[in-house]
């Protein structure tokens, strides 16, 4: 069967999200008002056609199994493929990591009789942690025109130094890999890649039969040396969620409309589970804020995100911050570079100051 079956990521990372995955996996964290992040991943393979996706995670993945349920919400609930959810488990207790997994390729490793029955013959790889809206029917559509391989996403705006980084030659071939250079030099890795079912077995199988767990250096490193592996350039918006710095960032770049018009572009919905909250009620103040259904707004608000069920009682002042569902914000309360978990509440009167270079988060279900 033709086409293309689609692999997601979502377990434990050494990132520097703090309280934001103190309760959850990095795909499940709320983004944008309506959104969780793995949302983004998930409606890219099914806007290119994709009808059989398998998520394999890891941790606290709590929050993504009620989150993802059946997989309705991304019309992936069927009776033959669609959602799998695929709850592995690192099979080397002696390791020091704890149970995490080494590596993408030993995650790989533990679901591989899946892998041997997918029915597609191409498969694409992906983080749960980017949100992006990209056009992956032409990414394949590019791979196979090559004659690649392997295709790996990648883009020219610049990121972190521990991100990995690809050098491309004129044909687009990868050429070098690095990760965690001083200075980073050329396209940085976007972690979504397409290869054949076929490779990628042969891949893990390899792997795993020499105790080889990192895809980043056991297969872009070491195997680009005897198969062909091409860079696709994106040159859009992706935002990868791996501190809180980039995830505060990254989401009030959402206030921007042309950031919005790119990322929820309507030949490429963003689809997201299925909300029956009744609409937001404002008898205050609101500038150029993203607000979310259920909302009860009768203080000030400006340059914030609000998911659902947030209130701000009258007198309350909030600015530059972003409010997960169900916070409420008692009269007179001053809010400036905050992130609030979920059902978090603050007292009348109080003032919590952040910054947009270090904001200030509050875990889940506390009272200030």
């Amino acid at each position: 069967m033709k086409g293309m079956h689609g692999i997601i990521f979502s377990y434990e990372k050494r990132t520097d999200l703090r309280e934001l995955i103190a309760d959850r996996i990095h795909g499940s964290i709320p983004f944008g008002g309506n959104y969780r992040v793995v949302d983004f991943m998930l409606s890219n393979m099914v806007n290119a056609g994709v009808r059989d996706v398998g998520v394999i995670m890891h941790g606290k993945c709590q929050s993504m199994l009620d989150h993802l349920g059946t997989g309705k919400s991304w019309d992936l609930s069927r009776n033959h493929g669609g959602l799998t959810l695929l709850p592995a488990f690192a099979y080397a207790e002696s390791h020091t990591s704890a149970g995490r997994f080494r590596g993408k390729v030993e995650a790989l490793g533990c679901v591989l009789e899946y892998l041997r029955e997918i029915r597609q013959e191409y498969v694409v790889l992906a983080d749960s942690d980017l949100v992006v809206n990209l056009p992956l029917e032409q990414v394949l559509q590019e791979h196979i025109a090559s004659g690649a391989d392997l295709t790996e996403v990648c883009t020219a705006e610049p990121g972190n130094p521990s991100d990995t980084y690809l050098e491309l030659d004129e044909q687009g071939r990868i050429v070098d890999v690095a990760y965690d250079v001083h200075t980073p030099a050329g396209y940085r890795c976007l972690n979504v890649c397409i290869l054949r079912r076929e490779l990628l077995v042969q891949l893990v199988e390899e792997c795993m039969a020499h105790d080889r767990y990192s895809f980043r250096r056991n297969v872009l490193q070491e195997k680009g040396k005897t198969l062909r592996f091409n860079g696709y350039v994106w040159d859009g918006f992706a935002a990868r969620i791996n501190s809180v710095q980039a995830y505060y960032q990254r989401s009030m770049e959402l206030l921007r409309p042309e950031i919005r018009m790119e990322l929820f572009a309507p030949q490429r919905p963003i689809f997201a589970k299925e909300n029956d909250s009744p609409s937001s009620y404002m008898d205050g103040s609101c500038v150029n804020s993203l607000i979310a259904d259920g909302c009860d707004i009768q203080g000030t608000v400006k340059n914030c995100i609000l998911f659902r069920g947030v209130r701000i009682e009258p007198g309350a002042d909030v600015e530059g911050c972003i409010l997960f569902k169900g916070t409420v914000v008692r009269r007179g309360a001053v809010l400036r570079g905050v992130i609030t978990d979920k059902y978090v509440t603050v007292q009348e009167g109080r003032t919590l100051m952040g910054h947009e270079n270090y904001p200030l988060v509050m875990a889940r279900g506390v009272t200030i």
